[in-house]
């Protein structure tokens, strides 16, 4: 059995590890790939993502350009976290797939209402376009059979302003309405919250792109070092690896810039293997609600533990995760997908 997949990003670093991990995963079955504005503009999401396919020699995948702005702020993007294009130094051989005529909003409605209750929604964004979505389909909700965010920040510093999550950030508008119209599903329907309390204790190493490497048969040693000349290219022979070498050296450059060390955390992958792994994460249930009003708090995520607003919870929140267990996993499915593609 496999698990239809639609996955919407803001191609980024690592959403681009997230999606090489579903290409690598026999249980995933992506149906669709839908573009959103975040990281990088969405034109440029979309071209990351039909160049990763077609590197990846994937079977042909929809990939649908959706929101290009937020549906209220004005558009921030952060080239400076995920390089010039969104894939840190890598530059991916221009694709020739094309682009669906289709706009994501589009893609998300009909996939899901011909296969009611089978597929899981991954974004790993902004939630921008499924907001919009469910202003046309507000049985969204109930015609997937689960949700999958990455984003948020609750008992946790923020990343983009102190208590905020940069992909509620840029949308914090997108996340309120969806939160609010996944509010009263059953208990196994109730969105997944992958927040930064867990996506930071995911930490990719040096080491476990030096692992990717060897386990895929690449030649020579990858070896990414935090002495290395900034934007040293890789060398190496597989040419999975070596794209995604250059995008994760970026990661780290950055991550140690702003005294956080030389790795890489992972956010969007993890994202992704609890859509297909629940059990790699141990989840809490809270009622969620986003901020927007506040002076110094817009965006910010907050989480009713206990029931004070006297609310039903609207979401199950990823609270504990064993990382080394993760990396294992990730990198055992990369580094298999990169030794088949070459």
């Amino acid at each position: 059995m496999t698990q239809p997949i639609i996955m919407d990003v803001d191609t980024g670093i690592d959403d681009s590890l997230a999606l090489l991990y579903l290409l690598a995963s026999p249980e995933a079955e992506l149906l669709a790939i839908t573009c959103t504005s975040g990281n990088v503009p969405a034109r440029q999401v979309a071209t990351n993502n039909l160049a990763w396919l077609e590197l990846c020699g994937a079977p042909d995948i929809e990939v649908a350009l959706g929101s290009e702005v937020p549906v209220v702020a004005p558009l921030m993007t952060t080239e400076e976290t995920h390089g010039p294009q969104g894939i840190g130094y890598a530059e991916l051989p221009a694709p020739t797939r094309p682009l669906s005529t289709r706009h994501a909003t589009e893609v998300w409605i009909e996939l899901a209402r011909s296969r009611p209750g089978e597929i899981i929604g991954l974004v790993t964004g902004p939630l921008t376009n499924l907001a919009l979505a469910l202003r046309i389909e507000p049985e969204l909700p109930r015609l997937l059979k689960r949700l999958v965010v990455m984003g948020g920040a609750f008992n946790h510093a923020g990343n983009t302003l102190p208590t905020t999550e940069w992909n509620i950030a840029v949308d914090p508008e997108s996340a309120k309405m969806v939160f609010d119209a996944f509010s009263g599903l059953p208990a196994d329907r109730r969105p997944v919250v992958c927040a930064l309390d867990v996506t930071e204790q995911i930490e990719m190493t040096p080491e476990h792109i030096a692992e990717i490497g060897r386990r895929a048969g690449s030649t020579p040693d990858e070896i990414i070092a935090e002495a290395d000349v900034d934007g040293t290219l890789s060398k190496a022979s597989n040419q999975v690896v070596r794209y995604l070498t250059d995008a994760v050296r970026f990661y780290m450059e950055f991550h140690i810039a702003h005294d956080q060390g030389f790795l890489a955390h992972m956010h969007d992958p993890f994202a992704a293997a609890i859509a297909l792994h629940p059990e790699l994460g141990v989840t809490r249930a809270a009622t969620v609600d986003v901020e927007l009003a506040g002076t110094l708090t817009r965006g910010q995520t907050v989480a009713d533990w206990r029931g004070m607003w006297g609310r039903e919870p609207n979401a199950d929140i990823v609270v504990a995760v064993d990382p080394p267990k993760f990396f294992d996993h990730l990198v055992e499915r990369v580094s298999d997908f990169a030794r088949r593609v070459g």
